[in-house]
């Protein structure tokens, strides 16, 4: 009798090909699912909804990108900024802001701003306003709002490049509230537009397109947009224009001085942005000290921040000076410009020593 065939065959090699993840990662063996190292004890819910949303085939990935650009380029890539980090993940915002809470504070705000203007406009608050105060308005703060556009579509831009949700998150936030603001002066100064005659609403244009005092930020905001890294975007936005030159105008100028022109409306609506850039400074600060505090890197972003920093700086600066006029503009005056062009240039260095940076030399004095 002939023998029978042995049943036993050799099994199959394990495909892999669209595997999910790898085996083992933090929390694979927990019934919690927690994928992520959490910043503290616990995943807060700001981590559930922005750590890893954003793959990464560093991270449990066993495959490349599964999809790439004609060139080759991957979906997202390191070599989109000259920063380096040994980490890319470690970043979480400080607001820690996500879509909902995002939508939510936006619309606090808009809600906020609308009530501010509309009771404004029945108690005939624009009528009261000093005649040269509200040239100042049409004119100058008219042409600011080509400033906050600016740095809003810059922004977000320059988030589509980030290497990880946490980033892209912090850097969008940021152009959306730079894109709201604007959007806010524009209807503010259109509504109270309807109680002054003569009021010129497409003036502001004019100026920001003409207007010698205006042209040094035309210049500044255009290099941050023109930049081809978008952190040196992010970077030249909060840390060098918005104290330079943002928060120059805004609580420098307006917000010190319309109250002497019977303008109880303006300060309330530009307090807004205030508030927008303390979110966002504190998330900017945040990113940039871990990538100079890189155990492996530091040394070469400390080297690349300073660099961008002189740049950006000599523009802001120069933008700042030209603005120097419209302080003598309104009646009745009430701050100066060295006084906050003084606690424009303190703000900055406070921001640099954060950073470990060093001050430039322009802005020493």
């Amino acid at each position: 009798m002939s023998a029978q065939p042995s049943r036993a065959t050799a099994k199959p090699a394990v495909v892999r090909s669209g595997a999910a993840g790898s085996a083992i990662f933090p929390g694979s063996d927990s019934r919690k699912y927690n994928y992520f190292e959490p910043k503290g004890r616990k995943a807060t819910h700001y981590e559930d909804m922005t750590v890893d949303v954003q793959p990464d085939p560093e991270r449990y990935l066993l495959q490349d990108w599964i999809i790439s650009f004609p060139d080759g380029t991957p979906t997202y890539s390191k070599d989109w900024t000259a920063a380096k980090s040994s980490n890319w993940h470690k970043f979480r915002a400080v607001d820690q802001e996500w879509e909902r809470t995002h939508y939510q504070r936006q619309s606090t705000i808009c809600g906020m701003v609308q009530n501010t203007i509309e009771n404004g406009r029945k108690s005939g608050a624009p009528a009261r306003f000093d005649a040269a105060w509200v040239k100042v308005l049409q004119n100058h703060l008219g042409a600011y709002k080509h400033a906050e556009f600016g740095l809003g579509t810059s922004t977000m831009q320059a988030q589509r490049y980030g290497y990880t949700q946490m980033v892209n998150n912090a850097i969008l936030t940021n152009a959306s509230y730079k894109l709201r603001f604007a959007q806010d002066i524009t209807l503010y100064l259109s509504e109270i537009g309807l109680d002054l005659p003569g009021f010129d609403i497409a003036a502001g244009k004019q100026h920001w397109l003409e207007d010698p005092i205006w042209q040094g930020v035309r210049k500044s905001v255009e290099s941050v947009m023109g930049s081809n890294d978008y952190l040196e975007q992010y970077f030249a936005t909060n840390v060098v224009f918005e104290p330079l030159v943002g928060e120059l105008f805004r609580s420098g100028f307006l917000m010190q001085a319309a109250a002497a022109q019977n303008d109880f409306i303006t300060p309330a609506v530009v307090s807004a942005a205030e508030a927008d850039y303390e979110r966002n400074l504190a998330n900017t600060v945040e990113l940039f000290h871990i990538l100079g505090q890189d155990p492996t890197h530091g040394a070469h972003n400390i080297a690349l921040f300073n660099k961008w920093l002189v740049k950006h700086a000599d523009l802001a600066l120069d933008a700042a000076n030209h603005l120097q006029p419209i302080w003598s503009q309104p009646r009745v005056k009430v701050a100066t410009f060295s006084d906050a062009l003084g606690h424009a240039k303190n703000r900055i260095k406070g921001i640099v020593a954060e950073l470990g940076l060093k001050v430039p030399a322009n802005l020493a004095s």
